[in-house]
């Protein structure tokens, strides 16, 4: 049987796609297909390289991204990812898709044209980045003269372009909408309405998966939580833990 991930962005939550990528993994599972977008394109990328995911934990730990983005002088956004390219080409310094050990998928929003793009050939860390850009606080990223923002913007689970791939979607999703957690800023309120809006997009697309993973803890924290990169990954790692019976039994299913 064919396994495919699929990734869903949510800024820093996205961390936690890493914790849930080591459960997963320690059981036994494997993937012939990854798609991902925003913060799941990233830990989509570094893991069809190669990568694991404590050392992809390690590199964002230790790795000053900060540093590299830059104050956009537009009016299009308020920073610049474009220097984290640079970044990035040291972990992938083929800069291909088709030098990944497992094919990958990343989608983007094209603004250009008004609609989603699906990247999975020729250069890898531009579309990887495109997908990340966030609006409102990127400015969009230019390719071969298209701009691109957040692909979360049309699409934050992109099932539908593996599923006819492979035989079984295993989908993790780090953005679990609760009531529980009190509005108290601006932040608070654009933070919401945008899960509202992504989530109301998404709904449909989690149901196609044949395994969902949501860790519900990830409530608990925003998409700005970058500094608490340790905690992210032990919550996606303990919730999948936490449903090792059903992983075993998807996969003695599989047999």
């Amino acid at each position: 049987m064919k396994f495919g991930l699929v990734l869903s962005g949510g800024g820093a939550r996205g961390i936690a796609h890493l914790g849930v990528l080591k459960g997963l993994l320690e059981e036994g599972f494997t993937f012939s297909q990854i798609a991902g977008t925003s913060a799941g394109a990233i830990t989509g990328v570094m893991l069809a390289n190669g990568y694991t995911p404590d050392e992809i934990l390690r590199i964002i730990e230790t790795t000053p991204l900060y540093r590299h983005i830059r104050p956009a002088f537009t009016r299009m956004g308020l920073l610049r990812i474009d220097r984290a390219e640079a970044i990035f080409r040291t972990y992938l310094p083929h800069d291909s898709f088709e030098a990944l050990k497992i094919p990958m998928h990343i989608v983007a929003t094209d603004l250009t044209e008004g609609c989603l793009t699906v990247f999975d050939t020729g250069e890898l860390v531009r579309p990887m980045l495109a997908s990340c850009c966030l609006p409102g606080i990127f400015e969009p990223y230019r390719i071969n003269k298209h701009q691109y923002v957040d692909g979360a913007v049309l699409n934050n689970m992109p099932v539908e372009v593996i599923e006819q791939k492979v035989d079984f979607i295993v989908g993790v999703h780090c953005n679990p909408f609760v009531l529980q957690k009190p509005i108290t800023s601006i932040k608070g309120v654009l933070e919401r309405s945008l899960i509202l809006a992504v989530r109301s997009k998404t709904r449909e697309r989690l149901s196609r998966c044949n395994l969902l993973i949501e860790p519900p803890e990830l409530s608990r924290y925003d998409v700005f939580d970058w500094r608490r990169a340790r905690e992210l990954f032990r919550v996606g790692y303990q919730y999948t833990q936490s449903i090792k019976p059903q992983l075993i039994q998807t996969l003695t299913s599989a047999l």
